[in-house]
């Protein structure tokens, strides 16, 4: 279901994204189609070519602050006090082990901001409000979105120049992602005329299986526009990075799944 967009009825440049930065959001609500990893990957591989970038954790089960082996509950300022707020991204922002890899971790807390937003003005856009305090000189900004299309991952659409959508290889995928595009357009008709499809990114790609092939053939065929040609591969090295507070590319540089976001980082840059 697409969420509730009716505060505005029309684009209002007010809404359009503020920060000098380019803004990624990386979102789809169905859980286990690889946002987070994609997230903390694309960041590195990003980082890894010298960009500065900013990763935003807005999902409130804070993998992508975990994945970068910062513990959430150490964290004294997080995503949950930027959009009250409370503090500036600066403020917020920590270091990572990435070089120019920085994040806005989140927390558990943030579960509850929904509801609180719902009652505030401005409830679409208090990330795009946030971000207007991203620091000179951060290139590219990548918000890993929750697993839903609520305020948070509507708060992040709003904020956002483009939107990557990582899409699981099984057939499950291509309903949630006919969903996903048309909330899209409820976004740029209302919210955000600029928001832009960054890509559809294939994952946990399986050669060996009939279906991968088959899913991948029919969203081709379907959105030929906006599939990448970049296919992330299921990979064991990608999913035991984070239980090391790595991402992939540090913590096996030389493995497929390190090959592939490197690929990724690049095809985004030359789109």
């Amino acid at each position: 279901m697409a969420p509730d967009i009716g505060l505005a009825s029309k684009a209002d440049p007010k809404l359009l994204p503020a920060t000098r930065a380019t803004v990624l959001a990386i979102v789809n609500q169905k859980g286990g189609v690889g946002k987070t990893t994609t997230a903390i990957n694309l960041g590195a591989a990003l980082a890894e070519l010298g960009h500065s970038v900013l990763l935003v954790d807005l999902d409130p089960q804070a993998n992508s602050t975990s994945g970068l082996g910062l513990d959430p509950d150490r964290i004294r300022s997080t995503i949950y006090q930027l959009l009250a707020g409370e503090t500036s991204v600066e403020e917020s922002m920590v270091e990572t082990t990435v070089p120019h890899l920085r994040l806005v971790p989140s927390h558990i807390d943030l579960a509850g901001a929904e509801i609180e937003l719902a009652s505030l003005d401005g409830r679409e856009t208090r990330l795009r409000s946030a971000l207007e305090s991203v620091p000179i000189g951060v290139e590219c900004v990548i918000i890993d979105c929750p697993p839903s299309l609520g305020l948070l991952t509507l708060n992040a659409l709003t904020a956002a120049t483009s939107m990557l959508v990582p899409t699981q290889c099984e057939y499950f995928a291509l309903e949630g992602l006919r969903h996903l595009l048309y909330t899209h357009q409820l976004v740029r008709s209302r919210l955000n005329p600029e928001l832009e499809i960054a890509g559809i990114l294939m994952t946990q790609f399986d050669a060996r299986t009939t279906l991968s092939w088959d899913v991948l053939e029919e969203v081709r065929r379907s959105h030929p526009a906006h599939v990448l040609k970049t296919i992330i591969p299921r990979n064991v090295r990608i999913s035991e990075a984070p239980s090391h507070g790595k991402p992939v590319i540090q913590y096996d540089p030389t493995s497929r799944g390190a090959a592939a976001y490197r690929a990724l980082a690049k095809e985004l840059l030359e789109r």
